[in-house]
């Protein structure tokens, strides 16, 4: 399952949230989306967890939480379409 992962701090890298989300289950991938004009993170980013109840216990208990200073926005990725 694909989750979209927002307001993230600027500074976080995938190998972050890669950490993070391993707490949750298996991750498959982990792609941050980049701004390719000044190659600074745009704020979010979208995970790939192949087990959806995995996923989706990931979605709920990171959905508000703090991380880094901000508040994550958490939802499955085909939601965000």
């Amino acid at each position: 399952m694909n989750i979209y992962i927002g307001n993230l701090n600027y500074r976080v890298r995938e190998s972050d949230l890669q950490q993070v989300l391993e707490e949750y289950g298996t991750v498959e991938s982990v792609k941050l989306i980049i701004d390719r004009d000044t190659r600074r993170s745009k704020g979010f980013a979208f995970a790939e967890l192949p087990n959806e109840n995995e996923a989706r216990n990931a979605i709920e208990e990171l959905n508000g939480a703090e991380y880094e200073g901000c508040l994550l926005y958490t939802s499955d990725a085909a939601d965000e379409e």
